[in-house]
This record gives C-alpha cells, sequence and structure tokens, in this order.
C-alpha cells in the first residue's frame, strides 16, 4: 500500500479523534476540573482515558463489528443511566469537596482512577458508535473496500487525534491554574459540580423516558 494513502487513513482518523473529543461534554468539564484541582497530569490522564474509549468505539465502526456495537446500542438504557447515576455522584462529591490550606500536588496514586473513570464514562455513550459509523460512511472510510490495515489506521488517528485535544485542554487550562486561590478553588468545585450534576440527571432521563433533546 502506498505510503501516501496509509497517511491519509492516519491524518482522516486523526481529524475525526480530535473533532469528536472537542465539544465541551460532561468528559472535558471533568477534565478542567481536574486540571485545575490536582494539575496537568490530573486532567490530561482522564482525557486519555476518554481518548481510549474513543478508540475502543472507533474500531468496533472502522472493522464492522456489529454484534458488538448492536448488543452496546440495545443496552444503552443501562448504560446511560448507569453513567448518569456515576455523574450524579461525581457532581455531588465536587461540589462538597473543600480544597485544604494548599494546592494539592497531582495525585500519583488517583491517576489510575482518573483514567478508568472517564474511560467508563465515556463507553457509558453507545451512540458514540453510530457518530463513528456515520462519519466514516461519509467520508467513504471503513472496511467496505478497503483493508483491515487501513481501518487498523483510522483507529490509530483517532485516538491519537482524541489524545491531542485532551493534551490541549489539559496543558491549557494548566497554565491558568496558579490564578487561582483556595476560595476561587471551592466556587469552582461548587461551579462545576452543579454541571457534572445536571449532566448527570440530563442522562438518566434520558435513559428513563427516551427523550433526546440534542
Amino acid at each position: 500500500m502506498p505510503k501516501d494513502v496509509i497517511l491519509l487513513f492516519f491524518l482522516k482518523g486523526l481529524l475525526i479523534g480530535f473533532s469528536i473529543a472537542a465539544p465541551v461534554g460532561p468528559i472535558g468539564v471533568l477534565c478542567i476540573r481536574r486540571t485545575l484541582a490536582y494539575g496537568r497530569r490530573s486532567g490530561l490522564a482522564s482525557g486519555l482515558g476518554a481518548a481510549t474509549a474513543d478508540a475502543l468505539y472507533g474500531c468496533v465502526a472502522a472493522f464492522g463489528l456489529t454484534v458488538i456495537s448492536h448488543f452496546l446500542i440495545h443496552q444503552q438504557f443501562w448504560l446511560r443511566f448507569g453513567g448518569g447515576s456515576f455523574l450524579f455522584y461525581l457532581g455531588i462529591r465536587t461540589f462538597l469537596s473543600r480544597p485544604g490550606g494548599t494546592f494539592p500536588a497531582a495525585r500519583r496514586l488517583d491517576l489510575a482512577g482518573d483514567y478508568f473513570s472517564t474511560f467508563f464514562l465515556t463507553l457509558a455513550n453507545p451512540l458514540t458508535i453510530l457518530a463513528f459509523a456515520v462519519i466514516f460512511a461519509g467520508l467513504g472510510l471503513g472496511t467496505a473496500g478497503g483493508t483491515f490495515f487501513e481501518a487498523g489506521m483510522l483507529v490509530a488517528g483517532v485516538f491519537l487525534g482524541s489524545a491531542l485535544w485532551w493534551w490541549i485542554l489539559s496543558f491549557g487550562i494548566g497554565a491558568f491554574r496558579d490564578r487561582f486561590n483556595l476560595r476561587g478553588l471551592r466556587w469552582i468545585n461548587r461551579i462545576f459540580g452543579l454541571v457534572i450534576l445536571g449532566f448527570g440527571v440530563a442522562a438518566m432521563v434520558v435513559s428513563l423516558t427516551g427523550f433526546f433533546p440534542f
């Protein structure tokens, strides 16, 4: 396969991953809040968890794993409700958290928790598979008429594109971290806690009613 074709598939995946990650939702709010509270490593670990989930769903769409995608879509009630419940819990915990006398350092022992929490929260939205499938189809991508290697390059690009966005976000927000005093951080916790709580309530309402207004 020509190198320029390989590069083209990779760049398309990079653009897709970046575009899907960029809209600020509950994961973005979590990443911003953790970056302000615990430092860039915490925010980046959170973003990489989401990027891994994006790549996994992109893999399902790119390789045409219809059995898995149908199962996840059929189980979206429990996935959405579970994810919404977890966001509800995180929102309350964030709202009630009280920073101590100094800014805490990046939590080395909690980086795995930051990573896996956003990984599972992102997986709790199986409609991401449909988003990838629609984008791939619209751009003429995927396994139809192509090869598994092409699909693999797409998935690699999706992961790195998503990871690139989270790196930009965490390091960009981290540049403003020192400008917040403890009082400002308390307000950040309250505001972001309410936002995360709102995302959790919305996810549970969607799962219970099936009404998806946006």
